[in-house]
């Protein structure tokens, strides 16, 4: 076969016999390979000019999908993207990136809404607070009722799904209510800032879609539900979940795919958004799952009766609330945590150590002012309670075991003491807590 191009020529060097029908086998004439080199020569003046095109490239691992063409000037478009002179220029598509594990790490960033979702922090105590009434708090960040006569437990444990966790909650049922009136209620809460939920854009119409996931366990296999709910707009919206084993961990996962529209929600330092997790309560508080709705409901008539069945046991953790649909839980260190709590409670003692409160100075006889400082801004200005006594150190100077508080805001505040046994006036001494593991002062300053 003659061979009139260069995409004609063979890579099997004995098959190229002649060059545009000029010979060049074996014997050939002389001038034949002066005519073969000139006609070499125009074939690749042929292929640079593009007259003649080369075959398809095949390399390993190497494929192509449709590659437009265009001059230097303009750059090349593949799958509708413009690359220029090493760059990306105009996007003619919408080109999805496709990073799946960008949010698995670090550097998705505060993407958690709920504080201490793992329960690392219990600064209330290591052991178990009973629930018996409203608002109590355990584990920080998260409270309980137990309204009608049943009872509750909370406590951190140690028992967790894997080895991502070292705490839980644990929930144990220690009085049980066989009968829910009405308006008996029995849940566990979890309330977030008004700043830290404006993003979700509530009571607009571009309201955002979110995504509650958590670890749970419960020696009572069956449905149980939640809500979210607004304590601003009184508006609510109830999940159900299903515990298919007593005694496993399972993850749960609840997307609201639409956000509320409706009512006006708090956007500052207030209760922005509680999320419940119920435990049976009275027909005053079943409602309809699914939908935003008015009103403070957590469970549906569905509810497993939780508070009814004695010693039963709740366990919790990888509590997390994100924007948009799930990703894994966001981890982030101790002292982050450990700060963010510190906005709504706090406290000075409670273990062996000899801790100075404050310099303290009398400006009577028998009364006393002294300057705190919080390790955070709080929240707003906090509560204060004591429990045990302090000594002073110093003489002429006598504090009293009655504190108050004074000038009161959330960066400082100046405590009150009175009831001493007369001290002399314009005296300062040192306040402290001579290793007394009974004694708290605590700083509240809770939703």
């Amino acid at each position: 076969m003659a061979k009139d191009s260069i995409r004609d020529y063979s890579a099997t060097s004995s098959n190229n016999s002649d060059i545009q029908s000029v010979d060049i086998s074996e014997g050939c004439a002389p001038s034949g390979l002066n005519n073969a080199i000139r006609e070499v020569m125009t074939d690749l003046k042929n292929v640079s000019t593009g007259t003649v095109a080369l075959e398809t490239p095949v390399a390993d691992s190497f494929s192509t999908d449709t590659i437009s063409e265009k001059t230097s000037a303009t750059g090349v478009t593949i799958d509708g993207v413009l690359l220029k002179d090493g760059a990306i220029g105009s996007i003619a598509n919408a080109v999805a990136a496709h990073l799946t594990s960008i949010n698995g790490g670090q550097i998705g960033g505060a993407r958690n809404l709920i504080i201490n979702g793992k329960f690392s922090i219990f600064q209330r105590g290591a052991g178990a607070t009973t629930v018996n009434g409203n608002d109590v708090f355990a584990a920080d960040r998260f409270k309980g009722w137990a309204n009608g006569g049943g009872t509750y437990t909370v406590e951190q444990s140690t028992d967790v799904p894997n080895n991502e966790f070292e705490h839980s909650a644990k929930l144990t049922n220690t009085g049980v209510d066989s009968s829910v009136a009405a308006g008996d209620n029995y849940r566990w809460a979890t309330d977030i800032e008004g700043y830290n939920v404006s993003q979700l854009g509530y009571g607009h119409s571009d309201a955002k879609a979110v995504t509650l996931s958590f670890w749970v366990k419960s020696s009572l296999a069956g449905t149980y539900c939640g809500a979210l709910y607004s304590t601003t707009a009184s508006r609510h919206y109830i999940y159900e979940y299903t515990i298919s084993s007593a005694n496993t961990w399972e993850k749960k996962t609840i997307t609201v795919s639409s956000g509320d529209t409706t009512g006006s929600w708090n956007k500052t330092n207030g209760n922005g958004l509680r999320i419940y997790w119920g435990f049976g309560s009275g027909s005053n508080y079943q409602g309809t799952a699914g939908a935003w709705t008015a009103g403070e409901k957590w469970e549906t008539t569905n509810q497993a009766a939780w508070i009814g069945s004695a010693s039963a046991t709740f366990f919790i953790t990888g509590c997390q609330l994100e924007v948009g649909s799930a990703t894994p839980f966001e981890h982030e260190p101790f002292s982050v945590t450990l700060q963010k709590c510190y906005r709504y409670f706090h406290f000075v003692g409670g273990d062996t150590t000899y801790q100075t409160i404050a310099t303290v100075t009398n400006f009577t006889t028998g009364q006393a002012l002294g300057l705190y400082q919080h390790p955070v801004e709080m929240r707003a200005a906090p509560t204060i309670s004591k429990s045990g006594n302090w000594a002073a150190l110093g003489g002429n100077t006598s504090v009293g075991q009655t504190v108050s508080a004074d000038q009161n805001g959330p960066k400082t505040l100046q405590l009150g003491f009175s009831g001493g046994g007369g001290g002399t006036s314009g005296y300062s001494t040192t306040l402290r807590v001579n290793n007394d593991i009974n004694f708290r002062l605590t700083f509240s300053s809770e939703l």
